[in-house]
Parts: C-alpha cells; sequence; structure tokens
C-alpha cells in the first residue's frame, strides 16, 4: 500500500505516521497516475482541479484582489462564532458551512490551518448533564422550578469544562472534514510552545508535516493545563481563563508559519470607527497602520476574550509579519454567505488590513466628497457657479504640461494591457484639453440661468401662485465611455 502512495508523488515521511497512511491507502486504491497528478489529487474520492498558486512570503498583500492568490491560509473561528446564542454548547450550522468552505479551499491546492475556540462551551454544556444526571430524582422532584433554573447552570472551573470539551469538539470536526474526505489533526499549544525554541521548532516541523500530507491542523490553547482562572467572568458560569486570548494565537501561528492570509471570523461585520450599534458608527472597509487614534472600540463580545481591541493588536502583528488579515462577521451564515471563500476570491466583505496606503482618498471618501460639495453648490448663486467652470477651465490650460506628464505614464503602465484603440482613447494631447477647456467656459456662459429660471406659473387663487422653477439635480451615477475628457464634463453638468 505504501508503494503506491510514493508512486502518486509523495515523499518520505514521518515512521509515526505510518499506521495511518496504511490504513488510509486500503480505502483509497483508485490511485492517479504520475502523469496527471499536477491537475488531481488522490486524497479525496472526488477528483478536483488544483488552482495554480505560487507566492514568494514576505510581503503582505496591497490589495483585496491579490488574495485569490493566497497560498497558505489561517482561518481563526471566535467564540461567538463556535458556540450557540445561550453560550452552552456548540453551533453546528455555522461549524458546518465554515468547514465546507474550508474543504472547498483545500481541495483547491491551498494549505488550509484552523484556530478555532469553542473547547470550554461545549464542556461546559457536558459537564453540566453529567450533574444533573448525577442528582437523584427524588431531590430533582422535590426541587421547585426556580432551584432547577438555578441548577441547570452550575458555576463550573473553566480548564474542567475544556478538559471534557476537547475531545468532543475535535471529533465534531473530524466527521464533518470526512464528508469531503480530508483529514484533520488535533494541536494543542500553550504560550510556552512559542517561547520555547525546541518547542517551537518542533511545532514548527510537525505543521509542515501535516501540511504536505493535505492534513488541516486544527489548532486550540491547552486550557485544561493553563495558569489559574481570573475572578471575572467570561462564559455564563465560568471564570475566564488567564492566558492569551486566540487571537494572538492565530496571529502567532500565522507569522510562525508564514502564511499568505489570516481570516478572523466574529460576531460582528468587521471594524467599525465606533463602537457597532451607535448611529454614527461606520464599517471601515480597509484598516491601515497608525490609524487606531481615528477608532473607539466598544466591550469584547458575549463569550470572547480579547474583544475587538485585541483582534486589531493581533492583525497589525500579523500584518508586520508578513500575513494579509481580514475580520469578519462569522455568524450569520445565510446573510454574509460564503464568507472565507468570498474573502479569498477578493471581494469586499469584513476589513481588509493593508500596509500600502493610497495616495489619494478613497472611493467611499470621495463619493462623500461628491455629496457634500454637490449640496453646496445647490446654495451658491448663478455667478458663483459659473466662476468656478472657469476656475476649472484655466486649471486645465495653467496645468497643462503636468497633465499631459500623467497621463503619459498612464499609457506608459497600460502598454501591453490594453488593447490599441483603447490606448489611444485614453491618450490626452494639447488640442484635447484646450477643447475641453473652451467647452467648460461654454457651459459657464449658458448656467447663468439654468438654476433658478422659472419654467411655468400658475395662478391658483389669489395671491397664491404655483411655480416650476430649476433645480440643481446633484451627484448622478453616470456611466460614460473610457475617455478621460469625459471626466469634467460629467462633473459639470448635473449642477
Amino acid at each position: 500500500m505504501l508503494s503506491q502512495v510514493y508512486r502518486c508523488g509523495f515523499q518520505p515521511f514521518n515512521q509515526h505516521l505510518l499506521p495511518w497512511v496504511q490504513c488510509t491507502t486500503i480505502s483509497r486504491s483508485h490511485c492517479i497516475q504520475p502523469s496527471v497528478i499536477r491537475h488531481v489529487r488522490s486524497w479525496s474520492n472526488i477528483p478536483f482541479i488544483t488552482v495554480p498558486l505560487s507566492r514568494t512570503h514576505g510581503k503582505s498583500f496591497a490589495h483585496r484582489g491579490e488574495l485569490k492568490h493566497a497560498k497558505r491560509i489561517v482561518v481563526k473561528l471566535g467564540s461567538a462564532v463556535v458556540t450557540r446564542g445561550d453560550e452552552c454548547g456548540l453551533a453546528l450550522g455555522r461549524l458546518a458551512s465554515i468547514v465546507e468552505q474550508v474543504s472547498v479551499l483545500q481541495n483547491q491546492g491551498r494549505e488550509m490551518m484552523l484556530v478555532t475556540s469553542g473547547a470550554v462551551a461545549f464542556g461546559k454544556q457536558r459537564l453540566r448533564h453529567e450533574i444533573l444526571l448525577s442528582q437523584s430524582v427524588r431531590q430533582a422532584l422535590h426541587s421547585g422550578q426556580n432551584q432547577m433554573k438555578e441548577m441547570a447552570i452550575p458555576v463550573l472551573e473553566a480548564r474542567a469544562c475544556a478538559a471534557a470539551g476537547q475531545s468532543g469538539l475535535m471529533a465534531l470536526y473530524e466527521a464533518m472534514f470526512t464528508q469531503y474526505s480530508i483529514c484533520a489533526a488535533q494541536i494543542l499549544v500553550t504560550n510556552l510552545d512559542f517561547h520555547d525554541e525546541q518547542k517551537r521548532r518542533n511545532l514548527n516541523g510537525t505543521l509542515h508535516e501535516l501540511l504536505r500530507m493535505n492534513i488541516v491542523p486544527i489548532v486550540n490553547t491547552n486550557d485544561a493545563v493553563v495558569p489559574p482562572a481570573e475572578p471575572n467572568s467570561d462564559l455564563q458560569g465560568v471564570n475566564v481563563i488567564s492566558v492569551k486570548d486566540n487571537d494572538s494565537l492565530a496571529a502567532r501561528l500565522a507569522v510562525e508559519m508564514k502564511t499568505d492570509l489570516l481570516i478572523v471570523l466574529s460576531d460582528v461585520e468587521g471594524l467599525f470607527d465606533s463602537p457597532p450599534g451607535s448611529d454614527d458608527a461606520k464599517l471601515i472597509d480597509i484598516f491601515y497602520p497608525g490609524d487606531q487614534q481615528s477608532v473607539t472600540f466598544g466591550t469584547k463580545s458575549r463569550v470572547g476574550m480579547g474583544g475587538m481591541e485585541a483582534k486589531v493588536k493581533a492583525a497589525l502583528w500579523a500584518l508586520q509579519g508578513g500575513t494579509s488579515v481580514v475580520i469578519a462577521n462569522g455568524t450569520h451564515p445565510k446573510v454574509s454567505g460564503h464568507v472565507i471563500t468570498d474573502i479569498v476570491e477578493g471581494k469586499k466583505v469584513g476589513t481588509f488590513f493593508s500596509e500600502v496606503k493610497p495616495a489619494g482618498p478613497t472611493v467611499e471618501q470621495q463619493g462623500e466628497m461628491a455629496r457634500s460639495g454637490g449640496r453646496m453648490l445647490a446654495t451658491l448663486e448663478p455667478e458663483q457657479r459659473a466662476e468656478i467652470i472657469h476656475h476649472l477651465a484655466d486649471l486645465l490650460t495653467d496645468q497643462r504640461d503636468e497633465i499631459l506628464l500623467a497621463n503619459k505614464k498612464d499609457l506608459e503602465e497600460a502598454e501591453g494591457r490594453l488593447a490599441a484603440p483603447l490606448l489611444k482613447r485614453l491618450s490626452l494631447s494639447t488640442s484635447k484639453l484646450n477643447s475641453l477647456a473652451i467647452g467648460l467656459r461654454q457651459i459657464a456662459a449658458s448656467s447663468q440661468d439654468s438654476v433658478g429660471r422659472v419654467l411655468r406659473r400658475t395662478r391658483i387663487a389669489k395671491n397664491l401662485e404655483l411655480e416650476q422653477v430649476t433645480v440643481p439635480i446633484g451627484v448622478l451615477l453616470v456611466i460614460f465611455e473610457s475617455r478621460p475628457d469625459c471626466l469634467p464634463q460629467v462633473c459639470i453638468y448635473p449642477r
């Protein structure tokens, strides 16, 4: 059986994994010939086409569109994503959707890793049932309804909950991944595994070996052996575990393994400039290092340990280490859809962390500026609007050399990527700029009476007249052909 595996292109591996390989190859005897191994993997019952992925790790992606090239990805599942709304037990529907998306990406040839919470919540559910079942029938019958409710949520020690729940959590993941013919492996870590050099090398070697064998590592903190709990509460009836949160664990793991992308799933759509739920809270599409001062952080989630501020700090640390980061909502699969695959495809989901800040305003900022500018123009007199248009025409002629130089650079960068007719359409010349300036001055002259002009006046009754007056229509959505000289005209006419 092992010879089949070697013929499929796999290199020799650790002897401790041989029993697993032997039992796996028995049920997967349909080994694929070496001639087609570049396109189809043999570790799945359903052949699939792999995505050509090659990237040298070093710098994070600058734009969302580049995320489709991510080869190695870490997905961090927060406590609010894994647990149910009653904070006791797991959200099976959400986990099934997440496992499906991770399996799809794994089957595309990517290397997926999970950092998961949920052991404490799952263990709390199991231990609570054990305590209730251990009660005598007489005690349960003589207890009042209120006492039964109090008994239903006993105060449990978090490490005991983690110890009782970790095996069940892993069994659930293993059963779900098996449906997609993917093997999962459990790894429990503590802070010492990253600080001790020998343990760190062992962890790194184990993870690389698992990824090489097309196995999905599922990483969690070893909550059963962490330091004593702190007095404040985390889960209802469970004391907080006084270790660093899984956000920092995911960031450490991402940097240690030189991953291309870290996806942090929480119970909010992303990073807001103020606490979600407030009237003026706005979702930040792209977050840049140094923008922390413009963000007001709220409280942590109902079951999480770190909160959004901890997520941002972990994300910036991973970004500095060369890993791109996206924070998104993973609690509403019907609303958010396939959030993980959408992020990898470059769709606008959650908050994307980037080190490359654009020189000018973003698209959203330009839209806000256009709306406020349109409202301001509506309050001006016709002579003031005409003066603004004349000024734009003067700028086209006065800054002709700078405009033509910038257009030349744009055409040089587009050379070879655009068709020749489109390149010719995008080119500017002195005659085009002069013609455009003349057209703007004509608009300024004809716009003196275009706003505020009475089109119709109807006398309804004595001292009561109805007038139809022209007013500015504000900012429009305009689709125009690819010519740069169209832009000033489009900006002027709606006024």
